[in-house]
């Protein structure tokens, strides 16, 4: 989500098998991490046009806040979610401190210019003991997502290159400790077979 980007993951773009995958690997992780969502206040930035991995527990939450570029007009209307279109750090203005019970970054990070700013506002708009959680590509990641894109045309190009960092967990861990996470607050891991670092992080 660069100053240059104008539209959101997924916008007049249709997922290849490679997207869906990693989108259906990474909703796993996050069910694996946050458990029971009824009644949670969930807030999912960088989230895509589509916001699929919010969209498929609408149901289950109490709220959520998405926030891209831009959002399809369907999540725009729902009265469950809190629609804001704008491009990080930016946009996390506009979210109240200690707002949300889980705030989710989900290959987005590796976008940014300044990815400490949205780290710190993900750690602000979480409640005491809220959770935060942050997927990028590793290094690993790298070599598999230009060859996807590059040369097996299974990936959207300019995805790729918009990338400005891969991160292993021992990139991203001092990243969430400087903004603000608790190192004994804070699970760095590899999955997706090494190609993505996860990580879980508790306000």
């Amino acid at each position: 989500m660069s100053d240059a980007r104008t539209r959101s993951f997924g916008q007049e773009y249709r997922p290849t098998v490679v997207d869906k995958l990693g989108v259906w690997l990474s909703a796993r992780q996050i069910r694996n991490a946050v458990g029971d969502l009824r009644g949670r206040r969930i807030g999912d930035f960088g989230c895509g046009y589509h916001a699929t991995f919010v969209r498929s527990v609408l149901d289950e939450i109490e709220h959520a806040v998405l926030v891209d570029v831009s959002l399809s007009p369907d999540l725009k209307a729902d009265p469950r979610v809190t629609a804001l279109e704008g491009r990080l750090p930016d946009a996390f203005e506009l979210v109240p401190d200690a707002s949300l019970d889980i705030a989710m970054c989900v290959s987005v990070i590796e976008h940014l210019v300044d990815p400490l700013a949205s780290l710190r506002s993900l750690r602000r708009v979480l409640r005491p003991e809220g959770l935060c959680l942050v997927n990028v590509p590793s290094w690993r990641g790298k070599w598999f997502l230009e060859m996807s894109a590059f040369k097996l045309g299974l990936s959207p190009p300019e995805e790729m290159d918009d990338h400005k960092m891969y991160y292993d967990p021992r990139d991203l861990w001092p990243l969430l400790v400087r903004a603000g996470f608790l190192p004994h607050a804070i699970r760095t891991f590899r999955h997706k077979l090494g190609l993505n670092t996860f990580a879980i992080c508790r306000r």
